[in-house]
Parts: structure tokens; sequence; C-alpha cells
């Protein structure tokens, strides 16, 4: 387990500042076991892929989301590579009026500018100015819709392991067959299992996961060929086909159209 973001008096405290947001740039995997603390707590990437556990919800969620963890829910978290990520602390009476269960919300670039802001706050008292800015990130969080976004982990610790490997390296094109194999089970429980823990197929689930680092790629600017060969497609033609049937248009198009 990494060191937390903040320390626990501060992660358990009501009496200090009603809102606290940190950045971390991390050039080594972060992994937080299971743990919760008094206050709320919005977690997200600035780029990556992170595996989230909140309750009984278990997610894959781009750097274009972020999930919302209420007061004393257990959770933990991973990162797929490096860490670059950012999450705001909220005490529990703030949390009034925001949502009662773990879920996933899409980040606005306000909501972003405003935590980068706050994350340079020392833990001292904040000044009208502050505050005013501290309740624009309630706000926020408050008012972005909540979305089913997040691509489900499986409970199976056999299928965890082989899921963590692939959001770990998306271009790896091995089979159903060979996964099965490195996980030590037969393919013919692979698949009945990842459909009743995931909702998805193996294959479907591979490619969602793809689909969801595209997203985060597309929304930093970068060319569609390259992220279809990251992505382990064999073509950009495959790639593009693939996006416009799960998500209406074809990468260009996404967030030019503003879905």
């Amino acid at each position: 387990m990494t060191k937390p973001l903040i320390s626990t008096e501060l992660a358990q405290s009501s009496t200090a500042a009603r809102v606290i947001a940190v950045t971390l740039d991390s050039p080594v995997e972060r992994q937080s076991a299971l743990h919760q603390h008094a206050r709320g707590q919005l977690l997200g990437a600035r780029r990556g892929l992170l595996s989230v556990d909140a309750a009984d919800h278990h997610w894959v969620v781009p750097a274009t989301h972020a999930v919302w963890i209420p007061p004393d829910c257990l959770h933990g978290l991973r990162s797929h590579g490096p860490f670059h990520g950012w999450s705001v602390y909220v005490t529990a009476p703030a949390c009034v009026g925001l949502p009662q269960q773990p879920c996933i919300i899409a980040t606005s670039g306000l909501l972003r500018e405003a935590v980068d802001r706050a994350a340079t706050w020392d833990d001292g008292a904040r000044d009208q100015r502050q505050e005013r800015i501290g309740q624009l990130i309630l706000d926020e969080i408050a008012a972005l819709p909540m979305e089913p976004f997040g691509l489900p982990l499986p409970d199976d610790l056999r299928l965890r392991r082989i899921t963590q490997a692939l959001v770990d390296d998306l271009a790896d094109n091995r089979s159903l067959e060979q996964w099965a194999q490195w996980g030590g089970l037969s393919a013919r429980t692979l698949a009945r299992r990842f459909i009743s823990e995931t909702g998805f197929t193996f294959s479907h689930w591979r490619q969602r996961a793809r689909l969801l680092r595209a997203l985060e790629l597309l929304a930093a600017g970068e060319p569609v060929t390259t992220i279809a060969l990251e992505l382990g497609y064999e073509n950009v033609s495959a790639f593009i086909a693939m996006f416009r049937r799960t998500f209406g248009v074809t990468p260009g198009r996404y967030f030019i159209t503003g879905l």
C-alpha cells in the first residue's frame, strides 16, 4: 500500500477545511488497499486508467471521469502504470446533497481547474476567496451527471488478475484460451464467469477497456492511427469501426459532437 494522499487525521477530521484537494504525479504505480474515512472523496486521474473498488462496485475508470466515494465507504484503487491523479476530500456535513452511493461522474474543465487551484493551498484556515472556490467544487460534484461509464471488474481473484494484466497492456492480443491457461483455469470457466461477474463477454470487456483508454487519448489530442496501434488493433479501420459501433460516431467526431 502506498502512502496516503493526506494524513489519517485530516481524512477523519470534520473541523479542518470543508474541502481539501491534492494532486500527485508519481513515476510508479499507486495501489491503495481497502480502507475508509469520515470524509467523502472524489478521485480521478489526469491520464491513464484506474481500477477502483468502492462498496460493492468494481470499475475501470478513464481519465475523462472521476469516482465519488461517500463518507465511511470502504474503497481502494490501483493505477495502471505511473500515477498522475488527484483527489478532493469533503467533510461529512458538506456531503449533504452529494450522491449517497459510490458513482462515476463526468469531469468538467471547471472542476479540474478548481481542484488544481485548491491543491496549492495549505491545511490552514480558508479565506473568503478560497471558500468560494471550495463551494464551486462542491457545486460541480453535485451538478455533474452520474454516468454508467466504468467497466465492471470481476470478484473472482483469478479473473481479477487477468483483467488487471489486460488493462496494464491493452495491446496484448492473447486469446481467451491463452489467458485462461495463464490464469490457471479452463477456457470454458473463464468465458462463463466473465459473463456472470461483469455482464460482458471476455472479448467485449477487452474492447470496452480499449475504448475507455481511447477516449482519454483522443481528449489529449493523439492521432487516431497512433491510438489504434497503441491499443493493439491490426489497422486503423478496425479501430474506427469498433469505436463507431460503440459510440455511434467516428473517433474524430466524438468530442466535436459533445458526447
